[in-house]
């Protein structure tokens, strides 16, 4: 807010994509006009050989967040 960052809201660092489940706020968290959201997503691929492809239904599944 006003260039600040104010906290992180929400963290998940083990998301397993086939165990989707809602996480429930621990306090209200206000969100005013002007304010900005960033979701960040990344994805481990070192494993794999070849090109990941992601669609846009995976990308508005995940960032369905708020």
């Amino acid at each position: 807010r006003n260039g600040e960052q104010l906290r992180i809201i929400c963290e998940d660092n083990k998301y397993d994509f086939k165990l989707q489940e809602i996480r429930d706020m621990k306090e209200i968290v206000i969100i005013k006009p002007g304010d900005e959201i960033l979701i960040e997503c990344n994805f481990q691929t070192l494993d794999r050989s070849g090109i990941t492809f992601v669609s846009l239904f995976f990308y508005l599944q995940i960032f369905h967040c708020f």
